[in-house]
């Protein structure tokens, strides 16, 4: 072969490689600015991120938040389209009964993130840390942090208060490659030494200590702070002296959005203890209580007089030679009074199929 030949089949292989490589990439649905080169999700609806939540800030959208403890809770937020979904261990007095935040364990915590994670495939995925997890040090903040993540699938984590220990692990964990929440104002772990769950910043030292925690909690790197029970010019002040977003509960409308507690708005507990522990803040958008408590005592009623089940709800049907050969094998059994209760019940199934 002559070194002319040579060079044009080399030149020619290279051109058809560049062609096929050019083609490839022009299919690709991988855009040529990304860092990594993954496929990007098939879904059109993904999950909201810190960016979405930024973007929408910058807008001056709402942001919307509820919390959720478990699958069906964490669906509806799903179809709703709830920008942030907060497993809070408010779950501690909401499903598991408790007077306060404190029993609940990060071992239970993660059963419920993990239970809204399967559920909520959209909105941002924020777990708690609950008491007793994160106030020792900061590699214990970031271990329980870690754990949220890894183990209870979330996206996120909130911690409570602005004590210089509580900014110094929310620093830790962002350091970490954590996304963090801050939660300022009534902190409920900190019901010791507040006395019992009051409002905060009523006064003028209150208001300013609101203000400058919630600060501070930016400074460390928190992408957004919970605002719970303050007046609202408090939390306009905060949202106004912040960079990013504020989340009020009891805390008016002048937040960056809002949360509330699922079982709160839906109106879904209408027991003393939760009537106890409802705050008065929260609006019910529904009374599905009601609804659950009457279908309830219709489904005992039903029971009781034994008008369900009825045929709609006895689906499954066995063929007369099958029913006559069970009731054969049944005497021969010795089972005599099982075969004529099998035969009544199967003269009665006919007759309402008979009628129908």
């Amino acid at each position: 072969m002559s070194v002319s030949s040579f060079l044009f089949k080399a030149y020619s292989a290279h051109r058809r490689s560049s062609s096929l490589k050019h083609h490839i990439r022009c299919l690709s649905n991988v855009p040529e600015n990304t860092v990594y080169g993954g496929p990007k999700s098939q879904y059109p609806n993904q999950r909201v991120t810190l960016t979405n939540l930024k973007q929408k800030h910058k807008k001056g959208e709402p942001i919307t938040m509820v919390t959720a403890y478990d699958y069906p809770s964490a669906v509806h937020l799903d179809k709703a389209g709830i920008d942030i979904c907060l497993v809070g261990d408010s779950a501690s007095m909401v499903v598991h009964g408790h007077d306060t935040t404190l029993p609940i364990t990060l071992e239970e915590m993660l059963v419920h993130c993990r239970s809204v994670a399967r559920g909520a495939k959209k909105p941002l995925l924020i777990g708690d840390l609950p008491f007793g997890t994160y106030e020792s040090s900061s590699n214990q903040a970031i271990d329980t942090a870690v754990r949220v993540l890894k183990e209870g699938a979330m996206d996120a984590i909130k911690l409570e208060g602005g004590a210089p220990s509580r900014i110094t692990a929310a620093k830790a964990i962002v350091e970490a490659g954590i996304a963090v929440m801050g939660h300022v104002g009534l902190t409920p772990q900190a019901i010791s030494v507040l006395g019992g769950f009051r409002p905060q910043g009523k006064n003028v030292a209150s208001a300013l200590k609101v203000v400058q925690t919630a600060m501070a909690l930016q400074e460390a790197g928190c992408f957004s702070v919970v605002l719970e029970c303050v007046p609202a010019p408090v939390a306009a002040a905060a949202t106004a002296a912040l960079r990013i977003p504020t989340i009020g509960i009891g805390a008016g409308p002048f937040c960056s959005g809002q949360v509330l507690v699922y079982h709160d708005l839906l109106g879904m507990l209408q027991h003393p203890h939760h009537a106890k522990v409802t705050p008065k803040f929260c609006k019910q958008y529904a009374r599905v209580g009601d609804v659950i408590n009457q279908a309830l005592l219709q489904y005992k009623e039903e029971v009781t007089e034994r008008s369900f089940p009825g045929p709609t709800h006895t689906p499954y049907k066995m063929s007369n030679s099958d029913v006559n050969g069970f009731l054969s094998e049944l005497e021969k059994m010795g089972l005599g009074s099982a075969a004529s209760s099998a035969a009544v019940a199967a003269e009665k199934a006919e007759a309402v199929n008979g009628s129908s």
